[in-house]
């Protein structure tokens, strides 16, 4: 895409029920501390996730459409859909690292940027909802469902 970040801006005021400019305010903040740190820090594979979600640090927002999640979604996430997120930013578990996912990556880019603009530490699953099934198979999910029955 030639303009992602005019995109995003788009984006965040379509699904926001706050006015363009308020929109465009936080995101100006988050543009402006944006460097290569930035760029790294916004990102995070399916491999560096399990570990996180293992520890309760970390919660996964599955932000694909409604019908989507209830045909096949990936346990532990909640599912908030990108275009209700600005409404139900409560059930956000701001003491966690939030997690944002979709099958590939492009609706969690847009989800990962709007909280990031909020002050939420987001970021998103660079490998996505795909990614994370292929390595939760065999060992690697009986160790997760077990870390997470296991209180904290």
């Amino acid at each position: 895409m030639r303009y992602p970040i005019a995109m995003m801006i788009l984006t965040l005021a379509m699904f926001s029920t706050v006015p363009l400019h308020a929109a465009e305010s936080g995101l100006d903040n988050y543009l402006a501390g944006f460097d290569y740190a930035a760029r790294k820090e916004m990102k995070i594979d399916s491999k560096t996730l399990m570990p996180l979600l293992n520890a309760g640090k970390a919660q996964l927002v599955d932000i694909r459409f409604k019908e989507e999640y209830a045909i096949w979604k990936v346990n532990p996430s909640i599912s908030i859909p990108l275009n209700e997120l600005p409404q139900r930013l409560d059930e956000i578990d701001r003491s966690k690292i939030i997690v944002t996912a979709c099958l590939h990556k492009n609706r969690a880019t847009i989800a990962m940027v709007y909280l990031r603009s909020k002050g939420i530490e987001a970021k998103y699953l660079t490998d996505g909802l795909t990614g994370l099934v292929e390595n939760l198979r065999g060992d690697a999910a009986k160790e997760l469902i077990e870390a997470l029955a296991t209180p904290k």
